[in-house]
């Protein structure tokens, strides 16, 4: 199933993606989670509630909604960082033994179609397509032949940082920015995907491809990183694992080719779908300012 977010007569719906419609659950079952993450938080009942409600739901043209996030509040964001060999080449770093881990706030996701915004002040906004996996029931301590079981289902991600802020005292604020964290543009649930024959990921930066690789060339694989992740560390549904990014980056090119203003920058993972967003620069007036007391 492919499970998304849509605006539509002035709400936020669940919505079941079937080729070129969105089937509106909540029309047919008012009485669904609002949310998906809610939904994962049901468990398999909430997903057997989906089905019975899309047999009845009434469809829409894809085209005609707003897709949104899937999962706009995780409760965690957890990363990877240099998990493509190709691309730990291009960056100058040894391959490592063990997994770069960081975390994202959870205030970096937007949605298919909205604004990546540049700080102020910065100028090396850097794109990274990835493979984003979505856990599905509480679990700790998961060994990794266990994964498969704790997995919900599979987004795509573009991992947005500012490059000169990319040191290891300020991973958060270089990786953390409000919009980092384009995601979507659905869930599709891990049943629909053979992660293990490799699915292929570009990206493209108005329209120009960028990077194109296959998630087969991890070096360490989906189970791998669950298993390191939930190692003393309790994960709930809705928790997303973004797990790195092939060679291609703008970082990566001679001389670097960061982000600007204007540009569009696209993510594509086979049998997951595409995400584009626009690039903006940081305006004051955009900013969310508390009462005057």
């Amino acid at each position: 199933m492919k499970l998304c977010a849509f605006e539509a007569d002035g709400s936020v719906r669940l919505g079941l993606v079937e080729q070129d419609q969105v089937a509106d659950l909540h029309a047919a079952a008012p009485g669904l989670p609002a949310t998906l993450s809610a939904l994962l938080e049901a468990g398999a009942a909430g997903l057997d509630a989906v089905r019975h409600a899309a047999e009845r739901a009434p469809r829409r043209p894809l085209d005609s909604v707003r897709l949104k996030a899937p999962l706009p509040h995780p409760r965690n964001f957890f990363c990877v960082g240099l998990n493509y060999a190709a691309h730990a080449r291009e960056m100058g770093r040894d391959i490592p033994d063990f997994p770069a881990c960081f975390s994202k706030a959870s205030s970096v996701v937007v949605g298919p179609g909205e604004a990546i915004v540049r700080p102020a002040g910065f100028t090396t906004l850097d794109y990274e397509g990835e493979l984003g996996v979505v856990i599905g029931r509480r679990c700790k301590n998961v060994a990794a032949e266990d994964a498969a079981q704790v997995i919900a289902g599979y987004m795509v991600i573009n991992d947005v940082s500012v490059r000169e802020m990319l040191a290891a005292d300020r991973l958060v604020l270089a990786k953390g920015c409000d919009t980092f964290g384009p995601t979507g543009p659905w869930l599709t649930t891990a049943d629909e995907i053979d992660l293990a024959a490799g699915l292929r990921i570009r990206t493209w930066v108005d329209g120009e491809l960028r990077q194109d690789s296959s998630t087969s060339d991890m070096i360490f694989p989906v189970p791998r990183l669950i298993e390191v992740f939930s190692r003393g560390i309790t994960l709930h549904p809705g928790d997303i694992i973004t797990t790195g990014s092939p060679p291609g980056s703008g970082n990566g090119f001679k001389p670097p080719r960061y982000l600007e203003p204007g540009q569009i920058v696209e993510v594509e993972i086979e049998g997951l779908g595409r995400i584009a967003n626009p690039v903006h620069d940081y305006n004051a007036k955009d900013d969310i300012q508390g009462e005057q007391p």
